[in-house]
């Protein structure tokens, strides 16, 4: 039960690209706020695909309802898949205790972005202002693209690779050791809670009173079709569908009052005279 060099070079250079927001532009940061890529990547890497996807869909629920102001999270999901992912592989770890694991990893992962962006105030105080004043735009551009993303991999590799390498066979064997018990019991059932608020959260922000009524119904298909083992993607069809005459009904019920409005006031001026 090991994690090889290789394996944790990979997931480290993966996290450094996604922290730094090197990749593929301004994709790079929706990848940092979802795990799902990156435990794809972790997947893959371990080869075992389709477990990771299932670990980290769990992973995912609790950061469905995080936000992030100026760009700066409260926790790291990327981070958390990145290490919670391969804990969970390498000890057959259920996915509601990987939850539990990769909260505080994610948490710790918060620490280390700002710490990132307080290395990144020297880059531009000492470099970004000297070649404004001598209007370099090359190592301008350098200091403020290059230098940040540099700084980036400085922080996350050398930290993924030693809690990859040294970290997860360690936290793999003691929740090996230990599954079963009580602790990992709550640790479930804990994660399972996580979860259930990252919906209630989202629930709430994107929630109207008027649109309650769609939730509840993909709720109780998903219920009520669930021995029939519908995909995900059938569901996601039935819903655009829904959406469809949803969105149809409502701009033909908006030009019918159009339209109406101007003939009721015709009807009023004929009354006056």
């Amino acid at each position: 039960m090991h994690v090889t060099i290789t394996q944790a070079i990979v997931i480290a250079i993966w996290i450094a690209l996604v922290m730094s927001r090197s990749f593929l532009g301004g994709a790079t940061t929706t990848l940092r706020f979802t795990p799902m890529m990156t435990g794809l990547v972790v997947g893959i890497v371990f080869g075992q695909v389709e477990k990771a996807m299932m670990i980290t869909a769990a992973i995912q629920l609790i950061y469905m309802g995080v936000f992030s102001p100026g760009g700066q999270m409260p926790s790291e999901p990327a981070i958390a898949a990145g290490i919670a992912v391969p804990v969970a592989l390498l000890s057959n770890l259920e996915a509601e205790a990987a939850i539990a694991v990769a909260v505080p990893v994610g948490l710790l992962g918060s620490y280390l972005y700002q710490f990132r962006f307080f290395l990144n105030t020297f880059v531009m105080q000492k470099f970004a202002d000297k070649y404004a004043k001598e209007a370099n735009s090359k190592m301008l551009s350098f200091s403020i693209i290059g230098m940040p993303i540099i700084i980036a991999f400085i922080i996350f590799v050398p930290f993924m690779f030693i809690a990859l390498y040294y970290g997860a066979p360690v936290i793999a064997n003691v929740v090996e050791s230990q599954s079963g018990s009580i602790l990992f019991h709550i640790l479930t059932v804990v994660g399972g809670g996580l979860a259930s608020i990252g919906i209630a959260v989202t629930v709430y922000v994107i929630g109207k009173k008027n649109y309650i009524v769609f939730f509840l119904l993909a709720y109780f298909m998903a219920m009520v079709l669930k021995d029939m083992n519908i995909t995900m993607i059938t569901y996601a069809i039935i819903g655009s569908i829904i959406s469809f005459i949803y969105v149809l009904g409502k701009q033909e019920a908006v030009g019918n009052l159009a339209v109406a409005a101007p003939s009721d006031g015709v009807a009023e001026d004929e009354d006056d005279y």
